[in-house]
């Protein structure tokens, strides 16, 4: 069975879900899709941690399903910018972890991960499959992967408000 690693930018999925759809994504239904017929070596969430419950549940139902999650403190500056993004430990993790998986799973819209996708698959011989949100999704990042899997329709909960 073919070994994958799944990595989620959490931030990066929830705004742009939110921002095209008004929906959520169904991390469930990622997690079928993305282990359909494979064995996962590792699954991690990144995520901003603001301290509060609800946030707290949500990051219980990714651990529930199969997610180590890692946490970043939000940080907001004093002229009112906020920093917040997990980008290096993102491609840290993938690197580090390629030789490993025979596909790495990155669910991001990030145009910042081409160079990333770019290198998995050219240095490390390793696939790439991106899920992002289509109309929020880098061109450079979907050219660089080796399958784009939009993020639409069951991939998502609920229905839009």
């Amino acid at each position: 069975m073919p070994r994958v690693l799944i990595l989620l930018d959490v931030q990066n999925l929830y705004y742009t879900s939110r921002h095209a759809y008004q929906r959520n994504v169904d991390y469930n239904a990622l997690w079928a899709r993305a282990t359909a017929g494979r064995e996962v070596s590792r699954a991690i969430a990144y995520a901003i941690d603001r301290g509060d419950a609800k946030q707290r549940q949500f990051q219980n139902i990714l651990r529930a399903i199969g997610f180590e999650v890692r946490l970043k403190p939000f940080i907001q500056r004093a002229d009112g910018s906020a920093k917040g993004d997990w980008d290096v430990g993102i491609t840290l993790d993938a690197v580090r972890h390629a030789g490993a998986v025979d596909v790495v799973v990155l669910a991001s819209g990030d145009g910042d991960f081409a160079l990333l996708a770019d290198t998995l698959r050219q240095e490390h011989g390793v696939a790439v499959e991106v899920y992002g949100v289509p109309s929020l999704t880098a061109e450079a990042l979907i050219r660089s992967a080796s399958r784009f899997i939009p993020i639409e329709g069951k991939l998502l909960l609920g229905q839009s408000r």
